[in-house]
């Protein structure tokens, strides 16, 4: 439901998939120590291996005889960049660039989620680090920092390549000679792997408990400069296609391959991330549980069931269209409220109300843009799940009506909030109540015939538990409408319970007797 979203940014600050009978992964492929997800702790600069100079020096060391013939040229930029706003870190994301907000080749004393530098502002966006090819363009007006030039050889032209030579015996002695030989102790014997591996997760109330994939999340490792990313498919399996001869570290980066970013840390970022450790070469499988890692579980439970949310807006499934793409979700651990405020798409910001009811933390607002916000407070996985189907009913119903429905939609709950005891969605008796009627009405029928094929029993029905009535959906449903269908009638000029009738007996003039007796039977 489109409520508390500003209430929730006061708190910000003080603070289906298929299935198979694996067990939980062996404590092997497991990565070293925990998951933390405050502030990374530096330790000391490190010499990156594989610098040209670092590259070429083991060149020379692994191969004497071929000294001076063979020049290593640079495959590759190390660089950082400091977007100025929003927009310019959205330009860096639609590159394609991996980006991490922290320095490459440091030691890890501890690790985290994110890292702010303090040598920017404190609402400045911080660093964003990335390896990009020699050829790239630096786009303009984002400044940016060389700082090393690389070599990988698989980078390397085919006329440059230098035959006979085993780059991974290369990559070693670089490693040992700039003192970083202590992280090649995972070498397995074939050499260099591709990492490979699985993450999953489970839901007591579904499938007997039995583990799942997480569908769709990017896997991301690295060893200082060298850096690979794959997603996981839809049972939470990936495979990256570079190999590495030490431990990278790995993470789970919530930018969903289905168009959704889960965010924050914190700082602004393209998406949450959560550091596991540092893994075997050969990958790592990575178990999450409510009783693990909360923060983990919350984040992998919303991704799930957002995946399986724009996995189903097909014509063949739901018949509903998906959500607009590049959509923002916040999670809020501490409170039980959830919201599709829709703002990074472009919902009312600028209304002189919201600008008196946040004050001091506007630019909070304007710099993170949420979509959609989630509460999860004392939820368990089917909770989430019946949370993120809810809003993201919302957000289906906006990609199809904008912004002139969502803005009085807003402005109501808002309202509703200062003057009606904080109680979203009100009395239902002051004006643009009916943008609010038709929207919730939407969003709950489809949220329970969502959670009914998940966890089985019957499609549930709320009586007088509120002053619109989504039973009329649901009633219609059971008599022959296609949850298609009753999206087909949300449009944009449908903003009162008269336009909506009048727009399903204009769409299914054979259903008219159903029709009329639903809205007569619920008053309306």
């Amino acid at each position: 439901m489109i409520k508390k979203v500003f209430l929730s940014l006061f708190l910000l600050l003080p603070l289906a998939c298929s299935f198979k009978d694996d067990p939980a992964p062996a404590a092997s492929r497991q990565p070293d120590g925990e998951v933390y997800h405050d502030m990374i702790q530096l330790g000391e600069k490190l010499e990156d291996p594989y610098t040209v100079a670092n590259m070429q020096e083991a060149l020379t060391k692994a191969y004497p005889s071929k000294a001076g013939r063979v020049q290593i040229e640079a495959t590759d930029l190390y660089v950082r960049f400091l977007p100025a706003d929003d927009a310019q870190l959205g330009m860096l994301k639609d590159l394609g660039l991996y980006l991490l907000d922290h320095p490459m080749d440091y030691s890890i004393l501890r690790e985290g989620d994110y890292y702010k530098d303090p040598s920017v502002g404190e609402e400045a966006i911080t660093w964003q680090y990335a390896v990009v090819p020699k050829s790239f363009v630096f786009p303009a007006g984002i400044r940016y920092e060389l700082l090393d030039e690389c070599f990988f050889a698989e980078h390397q032209s085919a006329t440059k390549a230098a035959e006979g030579v085993d780059w991974a015996l290369v990559e070693r002695e670089a490693f040992r000679l700039t003192g970083n030989e202590g992280m090649l102790e995972a070498v397995t014997k074939a050499g260099a792997s591709a990492p490979a591996g699985r993450i999953t997760i489970e839901d007591p109330r579904f499938s007997g408990g039995k583990p799942f994939g997480v569908s769709g999340v990017m896997v991301a490792a690295n060893v200082f400069v060298r850096i690979a990313t794959a997603y996981t498919d839809r049972d939470g399996y990936y495979k990256m296609d570079k190999t590495f001869s030490g431990k990278p570290r790995y993470r789970l980066v919530f930018k969903n391959e289905k168009g959704f970013n889960i965010g924050l840390n914190l700082i602004v970022i393209p998406a949450s991330v959560s550091t596991l450790g540092k893994g075997s070469p050969e990958g790592i499988d990575y178990h999450v549980t409510a009783s693990g890692d909360g923060a983990l579980f919350r984040r992998c439970a919303v991704n799930n069931a957002a995946y399986d949310y724009f996995s189903r807006c097909t014509r063949e499934e739901l018949d509903v269209t998906p959500p607009p793409g590049d959509l923002r979700i916040w999670i809020f651990p501490h409170l039980r409220c959830s919201s599709a405020c829709m703002l990074h798409h472009g919902a009312f910001l600028e209304d002189g109300l919201l600008s008196e009811y946040l004050g001091d933390w506007l630019w909070l607002v304007k710099m993170l843009l949420p979509d959609v916000t989630i509460g999860t407070k004392e939820e368990d996985y089917a909770g989430i799940y019946r949370a993120v189907t809810h809003e993201l009913a919302h957000a289906s119903h906006y990609g199809k009506v904008g912004n002139a429905f969502w803005n009085p939609y807003i402005k109501y709950v808002v309202k509703s909030f200062v003057l009606e005891g904080w109680n979203a969605y009100g009395s239902g008796t002051r004006e643009d109540a009916n943008y609010c009627e038709i929207g919730e009405m939407w969003a709950y029928f489809l949220q329970e015939t969502l959670y009914k094929e998940r966890y089985g029993g019957t499609v549930a029905t709320f009586g007088n538990t509120f002053w619109f009535k989504p039973d009329i959906f649901v009633y219609l449903y059971e008599r022959g409408l296609s949850r298609g269908q009753i999206f087909r009638a949300l449009t944009a000029d449908v903003t009162t319970m008269e336009d909506l009738k009048e727009t399903l007996l204009n769409l299914y003039p054979a259903l008219d007797d159903v029709i009329e007796n639903t809205f007569r039977y619920f008053g309306k």
